[in-house]
């Protein structure tokens, strides 16, 4: 068992999640490096094309009172919270870059809303310009980052934005731990500050644990 290595989970972590590095023997420490505030919107027109990459954005919109013909997402977690409010989605990609490529290649002359936060990356609003995709961005939820100095070292740290490494590296210093993403836009943040980086296979928190679990248990 892992008993000797330590992981920082900067996000909150639910029963089922934990009990995945517990039942491993890895010891954590939890922590949300980050609070969202879902922003009062004030919207209400019928869209045919809405763009969601995040799943604060989905429940920013959740009680609105206007339909979206056809949602554009990154996740399978985005996806099944929008397929439970009873919206259809036409594309899933893995990340937003992908689906910037999808939209251009495919519904180049249709007209997109971009429901986002208002720390949104800039991958996807730049592939649509550079390809004349017509864009209208709306924030609708903020990040707020909540660093915290830790006087120790971890192991691993399991990262799930790029605003969380922001927010971590902060009042800290990755040093020689191994860093653990939810996707290659998390990792990408990252790179700025280690090498040590391996990206989860699926952009589930699930599997970031997976990955992290493997990864200490070859080490003994």
């Amino acid at each position: 068992m892992s008993s000797n290595s330590s992981i920082l989970s900067t996000k909150k972590l639910s029963t089922t999640q934990k009990e995945l590095l517990l039942n491993s023997g890895i010891g954590f420490v939890e922590y949300n490096v980050i609070e969202i505030e879902l922003l009062d919107v004030d919207f209400n027109q019928n869209i045919e094309n809405a763009i969601f990459t995040s799943k604060n954005a989905v429940k920013a919109l959740q009680n609105l009172e206007f339909e979206i013909q056809n949602c554009f997402c990154v996740g399978e977690n985005t996806k099944k919270l929008l397929e439970g409010n009873g919206l259809k989605v036409s594309e899933i990609a893995q990340n937003a870059s992908d689906l910037g490529e999808i939209i251009s290649k495919n519904y180049k002359k249709e007209q997109f809303f971009f429901f986002c936060g208002n720390l949104r990356r800039d991958e996807l609003p730049s592939i649509l310009k550079e390809n004349n995709v017509k864009l209208d961005e709306i924030v609708v939820y903020r990040t707020h980052k909540k660093s915290k100095k830790f006087d120790r070292t971890f192991n691993g740290i399991l990262f799930f934005s790029p605003s969380a490494v922001q927010s971590y590296v902060s009042n800290n210093i990755i040093d020689n731990s191994m860093v653990f993403c939810i996707g290659n836009t998390t990792a990408s943040e990252a790179k700025k500050y280690t090498n040590n980086i391996i990206v989860a296979n699926k952009p589930t928190v699930e599997n970031v644990i997976v990955q992290a679990v493997k990864y200490f248990d070859k080490r003994i």
